[in-house]
């Protein structure tokens, strides 16, 4: 599937949001970008986008969820030097006493079980390559809680510690492990996903805030950790929008 002498970053949640925007840096970079989703024909817009812009992109459907589909991924690609663990996403704003299980569960699949799968079926070829990274992109909600965001912030404190605790388990291996936690990030997608197609909810997220960070913010910062010398490691980021000082104390101008 890929060219043998040009590094390769596999960027699975590519079909819009961080994702995508973190393809088209890495691909500008000079990596061969694998983009993975669930929509097919999102991810295959974009590869032909990234290739009239002369950079190397193929276009690989997969849910990050199934697990013999990732293995089945794996095997198909020549090399992997970079692992972007992007896919994730929230549901609903409940409350611990009113959330849905399911919604937690599927927060939790996708989430970490997600990022699992996907770091343990290319960790061998990160490995063997010599020089690999795994990028995990979690939230400042994986790193400080609040109201209303139970399942969210329950997920992503799963994959904060699961970054954390492979960076232990596998010291000494020529693999870095990166986590990148942004604050309050307005894309197309993740809010309006959030409240199931509310836009006037999804909206009031942002209210007042002049500059939220942007897709093209974090995938800024993920492919400046991810280019740094290969002995460099970028153990945790936190990137959020001035205006922003925690996860409940935002400045608004309404």
């Amino acid at each position: 599937m890929t060219a043998a002498g040009t590094p390769v970053a596999v960027i699975t949640g590519a079909s819009s949001g961080i994702g995508a925007a973190t393809a088209r840096g890495l691909a500008a970079a000079g990596y061969h970008v694998v983009l993975t989703a669930r929509r097919k024909d999102r991810i295959e817009v974009l590869a032909a986008e990234l290739a009239a812009a002369g950079h190397r992109a193929t276009a690989y459907a997969l849910d990050v969820t199934d697990r013999p589909a990732v293995d089945e991924f794996a095997l198909s690609l020549d090399r992997c030097d970079v692992l972007v663990n992007n896919a994730g996403g929230a549901l609903g704003a409940d409350t611990v006493a009113t959330g849905d299980p399911a919604d937690w569960r599927q927060m939790f699949e996708v989430n970490v079980i997600g990022a699992l799968n996907t770091t343990q079926a290319l960790l061998p070829a990160l490995t063997s390559g010599g020089d690999g990274t795994v990028v995990i992109l979690s939230s400042t909600a994986g790193l400080a809680t609040y109201e209303g965001g139970g399942g969210y912030v329950a997920a992503k404190h799963g994959a904060h510690v699961l970054a954390e605790t492979l960076r232990l388990e596998i010291v000494g291996a020529p693999v870095r492990v990166i986590e990148i936690a942004p604050g309050m990030v307005k894309t197309e997608e993740f809010a309006t996903t959030r409240f199931r197609g509310d836009e006037e909810r999804a909206a009031k997220v942002y209210a007042g805030v002049a500059q939220p960070l942007t897709a093209d913010d974090v995938a800024d910062t993920i492919t400046w950790a991810v280019t740094r010398p290969s002995h460099v490691n970028i153990d945790l980021l936190v990137v959020r929008p001035r205006a922003q000082a925690s996860n409940s104390k935002v400045h608004r101008e309404l």
